[in-house]
């Protein structure tokens, strides 16, 4: 998958500015994954800490003519040790964000969630996209399209918080969120629609802060002003939102997916809730992705020190 990383130029220009922030890499034995931690390190957003079996990644370097001199490299045994040991970094404190490399996602989020050697919170964790549209104005935040399958109504509270928090760090003082469902009614047939409504009052009373929050909202109606003027909805969301709530992982992996596909949109993402900020790009994305991701990391991570 090809992402544009100048697409987030203004990001990583934020992050070079932040300086250098360290960073466990768990198991970068893909070409994809190698670079996207050493354009990192060349563009001063991060100071990599790669874990993986040395003589695998030596071969992997060499091949690439990388010089892993330039790193600290930690030996580990396989994929499932270099996410311990990598997770193990943060509880330790010595790197301020986590990548993953090439390894499965559900090997990687078992250490992260790991009861007695993670680093979960009681924030529930989940993954935002941070996607832009050539024919939308701004970012578009769309979760939970990676983590969370069915989430109930407490779990799409802490969705919307990561997402509204991430926002905040970069630089949206007050993001508008549009909840989505396939219609802009309440439907008691449509949980989704009840949830909606359920997040927009608990915004009303203080459960979700730092935002203005809409819903339910169909697609067309969230996205379009010209759509929400159709149907008689008056919303100070519906045609500028920042961020898209999206019902389950299925409808938000959809969502992002067709649009990097269909309408060439560049995307990051990274996962939060954890202690801290956690890369989780797909072992197929390439290094500019990895590297866009690797800046809101940064960025995230620099905003939480204050």
């Amino acid at each position: 998958m090809i992402r544009d990383a100048h697409a987030f130029s203004d990001i990583i220009s934020q992050a070079t500015a932040n300086g250098p922030q360290p960073m466990a890499v768990a198991h970068p034995c893909s070409p994809e994954a190698l670079l996207g931690a050493v354009e990192a390190a060349d563009h001063g957003i991060a100071t990599p800490i790669l874990i993986a079996p040395r003589a695998k990644l030596a071969k992997l370097a060499a091949g690439m003519d990388i010089d892993l001199g330039r790193f600290e490299v930690i030996d580990a045994e396989h994929s499932h040790a270099a996410a311990e040991r990598a997770v193990a970094l943060v509880r330790d404190g010595r790197a301020d964000s986590l990548m993953k490399g090439s390894l499965h996602t559900d090997e990687f989020m078992s250490a992260v969630l790991d009861r007695n050697k993670g680093i979960r919170t009681d924030r529930r964790i989940s993954h935002v996209f941070v996607m832009k549209v050539e024919s939308y104005p701004r970012y578009l935040f769309i979760t939970d399209a990676a983590i969370n399958i069915e989430p109930d109504l407490m779990t799409k509270r802490d969705i919307c918080q990561n997402a509204i928090d991430l926002t905040h760090a970069l630089g949206v003082a007050q993001p508008k969120v549009a909840i989505l469902a396939a219609v802009e009614t309440i439907n008691p047939a449509m949980r989704a629609t009840l949830d909606a409504a359920a997040l927009c009052k608990m915004a009303d009373r203080g459960q979700i802060r730092g935002a203005l929050l809409d819903g339910p909202l169909a697609f067309d109606n969230a996205i379009s002003h010209a759509a929400a003027d159709t149907k008689g909805i008056d919303s100070a969301v519906a045609g500028e939102p920042d961020i898209l709530l999206v019902p389950d992982l299925e409808s938000g992996n959809m969502l992002a997916k067709q649009l990097t596909y269909l309408a060439a949109a560049a995307s990051a993402g990274i996962v939060m809730g954890a202690r801290v900020p956690i890369v989780l790009t797909s072992r197929a994305d390439d290094a500019a992705g990895r590297l866009a991701s690797a800046a809101v990391a940064n960025v995230f991570a620099a905003y939480k020190k204050g």
